[in-house]
Parts: structure tokens; C-alpha cells; sequence
């Protein structure tokens, strides 16, 4: 296959494009800075291109086969545009260059999952906080991206992860449709699923992906994680 990946540069687009090209695929890595990017293939095209520029967005998608956006925005209280406009621009792209095959990193921090299983203390203290004022430009902005790709026709996946961590190796996740286990999702599990998706996908479904061996404390991820992009 040949996959464009945006926000390939960031932690956890870095480990999906080296696990996309260990597994024999042709990539686009599409990120604002090539220079700083330092995976070499032969099988890899760097497309440096910033996201809300149409023409440079549609450019990278012509040609290939499924797109997969691990686009991240840090905290802040700061209006956050990036992933709604940068996925409408996705959508627009490839419409234009006939690609149909999507799926983006939200979280599930935008939504409620009553049935959610192994949920930390600590989560029920500090998610409520973080949602509604340190992240709450930026989960409202992850909703109309989440809106964007519902109507936007392509076949489609939306990936909720839960807090983001490192871990070396792929463990025995669980991924679905499905309310979260615990609280965190590793990012080489995210990129090891994202990369199924792309091979494999869950048509029109949004879906969880959840760690739930070797995770950190929540105030581990907190003091590790809050000021990383996806």
C-alpha cells in the first residue's frame, strides 16, 4: 500500500511510519518541518506541507491509497482550529484525488463512556478539569473534526485513544467499538492499530483502543504527557 501520514513528525506518527515501512508499505510522511524528520527509507517520501494549505495537502494524497492523520495539538486555552481545518483540508484532498480510505486520532476524553471498566481515581478527579479548561479549546476542536469525518462521505474510522504513553513493544490491546479499559493507550499500540485500520478498516465506525498492561500512574502521565502532541 502507499499511505500518506499526517502529522508524521509528531511522537506518535514517527512510530506509525517506521512500523508502516518495516511492514513493506510505500509512505507519504507529510509534516511542516522535513528537516527535523529523521526516518530514512527507500520506501519513504517526505512531503513537508502544511496542513491547512490545500493545494500542498492535496499534493501528498494524490496517489495513494488510505491517509491516516495523527495530527496534535499541546494543551492550552488558546482557540484550536488545527484539527478541524486540517482534517476538512484531508477530506477536501482526497475527494479531489479520488483516496477513500481514512482514519484520525481523536481521544476519548470528548466523550462519556458509563460502561468503562479499571477507571483510575485519579482519572474521575482530573479528566473533568482537563476537558473542561486546560483542554477545552482543544477537544471542542477534536469534536468538529469528529463531525467533519461522520459526513464527509469517505470511508472512514475515527480512533478514540485514551492517555497517551511509551511503551518499546505492541502489547495485547483492546480495540473496537467499545467503552475504553482503564486509562491510558500506548502509542505503539495506537500506530500497530492505525496501521490495521489502513489494511483493514472498520468502515464508518468510531472505535477505542485501550492498554491496560505495564501503564503508568495517571499523575506519572500527567507530569510525562500533558505538554506532548499526539
Amino acid at each position: 500500500m502507499r499511505i500518506a501520514i499526517f502529522g508524521a513528525n509528531g511522537a506518535t506518527g514517527r512510530i506509525l511510519t517506521r512500523r508502516a515501512l518495516d511492514a513493506g508499505h510505500s509512505v507519504i510522511a507529510v509534516t511542516r518541518h522535513p528537516e527535523q524528520f529523521h526516518i530514512t527509507d527507500p520506501k519513504l517520501t517526505m512531503a513537508g506541507a502544511d496542513v491547512r494549505d490545500l493545494t500542498a495537502v492535496t499534493a501528498a494524497v494524490e496517489g495513494t491509497d488510505a491517509v491516516l492523520s495523527t495530527l496534535g495539538v499541546t494543551f492550552t486555552m488558546a482557540p484550536v482550529d488545527t484539527y478541524s481545518v486540517g482534517v476538512a483540508n484531508i477530506v477536501s484532498a482526497m475527494r479531489t484525488a479520488g483516496v477513500d480510505r481514512l482514519a484520525v486520532v481523536s481521544s476519548t476524553a470528548i466523550a462519556d463512556y458509563p460502561g468503562r471498566t479499571d477507571t483510575p481515581f485519579a482519572l474521575r478527579v482530573v479528566q473533568p478539569v482537563i476537558s473542561s479548561v486546560f483542554g477545552k479549546t482543544l477537544y471542542a476542536d477534536m469534536r468538529r473534526m469528529e463531525d467533519i469525518v461522520a459526513d464527509s462521505g469517505l470511508n472512514w474510522t475515527i480512533v478514540r485513544p485514551s492517555g497517551l504513553f511509551d511503551l518499546p513493544d505492541v502489547t495485547e490491546y483492546l480495540a473496537g467499538q467499545r467503552d475504553p479499559v482503564g486509562a491510558f493507550t500506548s502509542r505503539t499500540d495506537l500506530a500497530d492499530y492505525l496501521l490495521k485500520l489502513a489494511e483493514s478498516p472498520e468502515s464508518g465506525a468510531t472505535v477505542t483502543i485501550s492498554t491496560t498492561v505495564d501503564t503508568p500512574s495517571m499523575w506519572q502521565l500527567l507530569r510525562r504527557e500533558a505538554f506532548k502532541s499526539a
